[in-house]
């Protein structure tokens, strides 16, 4: 938002010099990001929050200036020469949804010359970064830069019945609106419309059908206030963000219409040469009005730290606008704010205006006293040693938004679980809350790819939703999702080796061992959006608590990605519910081991963790490990065949085994593989 200093200076009496009172704007809550110097004047750049609209105008800064400099407002005087012929003989205004527009005042003014606008009006615009179009469009748009209230002027001939309707769109309608474009119309939005079309999105933007043309010369003024809630929507359906929705999304001033449109209805007979009809069309149904506050001495010292008697916080929300009743005896106030501010509704808001005009930099920095002690959410011990298993061993965590894109978060849900939608949701491509941390993991990825990283190993700890009953709050789920690609060892002579299934199925062993959970299965699977050949579930007790593999093919090419994408993703909350084993101490080795080595021929069909299973259930207590070291493929190998070798580890207890002991027992092992599983043994 940018403000004109010499246009402020025409609204209150200014003591200080632009970059003075930036840096004082600055304090009291209106961050100036900057202050150019344009020819004769100066301009400031705010970044203002979104519950200050009040502060979308130079009005609204000159009320916080008035109270800086210690002066007071000089307002405009309109005084509009009126002629014998009343409004509502021309034109007529019906609201036929005052939920959505509570109040439209209207103006109309005859025998207009749409010509250029004046020098000094278009210099004004543009040195705040708004181009001029026709002396009645930049008419429009400086009352809403000077005052904060948006107006629209329409072509009053071009109205059908010379009627203005404030109705919610019939099924079917399309609008072409002032940028040229034909939109469709919903029943969520509103619209005014004449007496058989609309002729504009109401609060967003006008109608080419009744634009102001060079052929125009009678004029009717639109001064409305809408609700913020519908413009929101209405302005992220069409895709459409301009300043006039910009400000009435945010609230507008419910009292401000009436002195806009004589603004804008003197300005025009000032610049346009046209002539006002008398009197003001003012459709208000239905009154706002504001309740009482509730401010307490003892509570802003207790929120804030400063000491400020209550008679000096009467005193700045005084000129502040807020008309404000004190009780000196009981030291507090009620205060009722005045339409502009929408953002005021509790006591607290109201100790912010106080604490930010007595100085934001007087509040000591201090923690707050509290005397209860600490506890950790259920889990969070193992959620800590995860997070340092997974970093130690090259992970990095990530976080990614629960608002994701339907569509491709869709890839990835399971069991066609019911989706939870956003009804206001802030960016139209992110309406719906995610079902997978995978969907966030990868656009981590690709951002990763963008910037130039190619080895990338992430995980991330979150919850994922679905929707329930109606009226009711998303079921919620925690997961932990892994992501990994690129080389093993990554900026090392030894990078050229690229990161496999293997290494993925190793990170969720990782987990599992971390949490201290054995017993489980690891099977393949198919997953619809995992390679067929590279994917696999772990189970617990027939139930599945993990899905991982390499990214199938099609999805991988929607991402745009050209080498292999591992992903996983652990129901972390099922994880938590199982038992873990018991630690047992166990002493120190005192004698030696032997080793052995199986070389085979096994099928296809075959899994190592049935191969390593067997061999531990054939009873021999000697054995302590079985472990695999090579697997390979060739050419050269019988068909539907490939090569597996692994090392048997026994030790006896209490004594040293024999070679006569371990070869009898290595033997029922060379026998298991070829009996059990039709292996060709080396």
């Amino acid at each position: 938002m940018k403000i004109s200093y010499n246009w402020l200076g025409e609204l209150v009496t200014l003591t200080l010099n632009a970059k003075e009172l930036a840096e004082r704007l600055t304090m009291a809550g209106l961050a100036v990001e900057a202050v150019e110097r344009v020819r004769d004047d100066h301009i400031l750049d705010f970044d203002l929050t979104s519950n200050r609209p009040d502060a979308l105008s130079h009005l609204g800064i000159a009320r916080e200036a008035a109270l800086l400099c210690g002066t007071g407002l000089t307002p405009r005087a309109i005084l509009i020469i009126e002629v014998a012929e009343r409004s509502e003989s021309a034109a007529a205004v019906e609201i036929l949804d005052p939920e959505l527009c509570p109040r439209y005042a209207a103006r109309v003014v005859r025998r207009v010359k749409v010509a250029p606008s004046p020098k000094w009006l278009v210099d004004r615009l543009e040195s705040i970064g708004q181009r001029s179009v026709n002396n009645i469009a930049d008419i429009t748009n400086y009352v809403m830069f000077e005052m904060g209230q948006p107006t629209h002027a329409f072509d009053l001939n071009l109205l059908h019945g010379h009627r203005v309707v404030i109705r919610r769109p019939r099924a079917g309608e399309q609008i072409t609106t002032l940028d040229g474009f034909t939109r469709e119309l919903s029943s969520e939005m509103l619209v005014i419309a004449d007496a058989d079309r609309p002729v504009a999105v109401a609060g967003v933007m006008g109608g080419a059908d009744t634009e102001i043309n060079e052929q125009t010369r009678d004029v009717l003024i639109e001064s409305a206030y809408f609700n913020p809630a519908s413009i929101r929507h209405t302005a992220r359906a069409l895709g459409l963000d301009t300043e006039a929705s910009y400000r009435f999304a945010r609230g507008a001033d419910f009292e401000a219409q009436v002195r806009a449109a004589d603004r804008v209805a003197q300005m025009i007979a000032e610049i346009a040469g046209g002539e006002a009809l008398k009197g003001l069309i003012d459709v208000y149904p239905v009154r706002i009005n504001r309740e009482p506050v509730l401010v307490r001495e003892s509570r802003i010292e207790r929120l804030t730290g400063l000491k400020v008697t209550i008679e000096r916080a009467a005193e700045i929300l005084n000129k502040l606008e807020f008309d404000v009743v004190l009780n000196a005896n009981e030291k507090s106030l009620r205060a009722v704010a005045p339409s502009f501010r929408v953002d005021i509704s509790r006591e607290e808001d109201l100790v912010e205006e106080v604490a930010r005009h007595v100085g934001y930099d007087l509040v000591d920095t201090t923690l707050p006293v509290w005397s209860g002690a600490g506890m950790y959410l259920s889990g969070d011990k193992h959620r800590r040693n995860l997070r340092r298993t997974l970093t130690a061993i090259g992970f990095d965590e990530a976080y990614s938004f629960s608002f994701v894109n339907g569509e491709r978060d869709r890839l990835f849900r399971q069991d066609n679980r019911p989706v939870a939608t956003l009804s206001n949701p802030i960016d139209i491509n992110q309406s719906e809350m995610r079902a997978s941390l995978i969907t966030g993991l990868l656009e981590a990825v690709q951002h990763n790819f963008n910037q130039g990283t190619r080895d990338v190993k992430l995980f991330e700890i979150g919850r994922v939703f679905e929707a329930a009953a109606s009226g009711e709050r998303p079921v919620e789920r925690e997961l932990l999702g892994i992501v990994m690609t690129g080389s093993v060892f990554p900026d090392e002579w030894r990078g050229a080796k690229q990161l496999e299934f293997y290494d993925l199925k190793g990170a969720v062993e990782v987990v599992m061992s971390t949490l201290n959970i054995s017993g489980f299965t690891i099977d393949r699977a198919r997953v619809e959006y995992l390679h067929p050949g590279q994917s696999a579930v772990l189970a617990r007790d027939g139930e599945e608590i993990a899905r991982f593999g390499r990214l199938h093919p099609r999805v991988a090419s929607l991402y745009k990605f050209r080498q292999p994408v591992f992903v996983g993703e652990l129901e972390f909350e099922k994880l938590l519910a199982l038992p873990a084993d018991r630690v047992r101490y166990s002493s120190l080795a005192r004698f030696p081991a032997v080793s052995r080595d199986v070389s085979a021929l096994v099928p296809d069909t075959v899994m190592w963790g049935d191969i390593e299973k067997a061999t531990r259930d054939l009873g021999i207590s000697e054995i302590v490990s079985v472990r695999v070291f090579d697997m390979y493929k060739s050419k050269e190998m019988p068909e539907h065949f490939h090569s597996l070798a692994f090392r048997v580890i026994y030790r006896g207890e209490g004594r040293t085994l024999t070679d006569e002991e371990v070869a009898r027992m290595h033997e029922r092992v060379r026998a298991l593989l070829e009996d059990h599983f039709g292996a060709q043994l080396r």
